[in-house]
């Protein structure tokens, strides 16, 4: 949204009062931007400051935990007949038991809810695909977990799993049998071919109406997802490992369709996006932001950046220049120099605690605050973030150096300090350019000079 890496200074949070957004950027120049997306941490507590940037949106509901359909009392005897124990985990109010009952609302393929985030992007552009000067941020969950398709796209992929529906893998190191593991990845496969399916129909669309020639179309996704690779499901606890970092990008425009189905080799990231789409419509390029547009590469493939930094808050700061990955972890996992820096004190589904708040201060401003002071807030064990996804939960934290071209599974870690030693300067570099905090070089054993 803002063309800014924020990972350094807070956790999952909201838009800050001092972040401005491509949405915003695009109509202060009088592009008119719409929403359409089934993603529903927009209206939990962490993301509830998003979708207000732009013009107008839709939602569609009964994604995963969203707080959809209200039944006071499921008839938990024959849900649990029909789920995995797994897909239980803890009894309650919670995100895995709202997903069952949301799921049973969900019978025909057109509830799905990403089918729904295509039809009514083919209505939208039913109605405006004729006008100029507007973008349409289309916004699918899938093929986030749990791994739900159509029957016809999970026919595809047999297992020798006969159990009840086991659809949504733990955030865990891999303990299943291998029927139960065979039966999470061919639900994956089908997602993604659902998914593969919907986006051909877009370009359909696109054929059909002849919008190739006055339409840009920029496809990407959030992050990936550890299916048993190195022995992990999921993200977040593990290292970022390729199959999380390295997300897939296609952009096709108008001015360039001679370059279409070309490959480029600039490393490129997702804070990229904004600048670009800004740069898309000849707009001033977003303040403070680290990505670059890259409008000029589908010209011609020249380099954007020499090496990239990526990371989780509380975590590994890690760097990649393309042809090798670097995770560096924290000398101490548990050292009290970990802070939040906001305006925000949110996290994903609910305010800070009065405990973490307990602790704050206000301090002066940040390098891309706009003049404005922030709160500082320890991030410790009281902290449900520190719990959750931080410090507390993170596994396999040893820093490592990987060559990607003799070792793309990241298998095997190399030891090589001229290799280090420069990739610990793109590093330093970035995060300075970034304004990391002071503490997080002490925290990764790094000299900011």
């Amino acid at each position: 949204m803002t063309g800014r890496l924020n990972f350094m200074h807070r956790s999952w949070g909201p838009l800050e009062p001092f972040d401005y957004t491509f949405p915003q950027a695009l109509a202060d120049s009088g592009v008119y931007t719409h929403m359409i997306t089934d993603h529903y941490h927009y209206w939990e507590e962490g993301g509830a400051t998003y979708h207000t940037k732009y013009d107008s949106f839709e939602f569609i509901r009964g994604q995963e935990g969203d707080c959809w359909k209200g039944v006071v009392a499921p008839d938990w005897k024959e849900l649990q007949k029909k789920y995995h124990p797994s897909q239980f985990r803890d009894s309650g109010r919670n995100k895995f038991s709202r997903r069952i009952v949301n799921h049973e609302y969900i019978n025909a393929d057109t509830d799905l809810p990403a089918r729904q985030c295509f039809d009514r992007t083919f209505d939208f552009l039913d109605i405006n695909r004729d006008a100029d000067d507007w973008l349409l941020q289309l916004e699918t969950f899938d093929p986030h977990e749990p791994f739900v398709a159509p029957q016809r796209f999970r026919d595809n992929h047999h297992t020798g799993y006969n159990g009840p529906i086991l659809d949504w893998p733990p955030y865990a190191r891999v303990t299943e049998t291998s029927e139960e593991a065979d039966e999470l990845r061919a639900n994956y496969r089908a997602t993604l071919e659902h998914c593969d399916a919907l986006l051909g129909d877009l370009l359909d669309y696109f054929d059909a109406h002849d919008m190739w020639k006055d339409t840009a179309l920029v496809v990407t996704t959030d992050h990936g997802f550890l299916l048993g690779e190195h022995e992990w499901w999921a993200k977040v606890f593990m290292p970022c490992y390729n199959e999380i970092a390295h997300i897939p990008l296609f952009v096709h425009h108008p001015d360039h369709m001679d370059q279409d189905g070309t490959r480029r080799s600039a490393l490129t990231q997702s804070t990229d996006i904004g600048p670009t789409l800004v740069d898309f419509h000849c707009q001033k390029p977003l303040p403070h932001a680290d990505g670059h547009s890259l409008f000029s590469v589908l010209d011609k493939d020249h380099a954007v950046r020499e090496a990239a930094i990526f990371g989780i808050f509380g975590s590994a700061v890690n760097v990649t220049d393309g042809r090798y990955s670097y995770f560096r972890y924290p000398t101490d996992m548990h050292a009290e120099n970990l802070y939040q820096y906001t305006l925000m004190p949110t996290h994903m589904t609910q305010p800070f605690t009065t405990e973490e708040l307990a602790c704050a201060e206000l301090i002066s401003p940040l390098s891309f605050t706009n003049g404005v002071p922030v709160l500082r807030i320890p991030c410790t064990p009281v902290s449900p973030y520190y719990k959750r996804h931080g410090p507390d939960v993170q596994h396999d934290a040893g820093t490592v150096l990987f060559d990607l071209q003799s070792d793309p599974g990241q298998n095997s870690p190399i030891a090589d300090a001229v290799i280090e030693h420069r990739l610990i300067e793109h590093m330093v570099a970035a995060m300075k350019q970034n304004g990391a905090p002071s503490e997080l070089f002490e925290r990764l054993g790094l000299n900011p000079d």
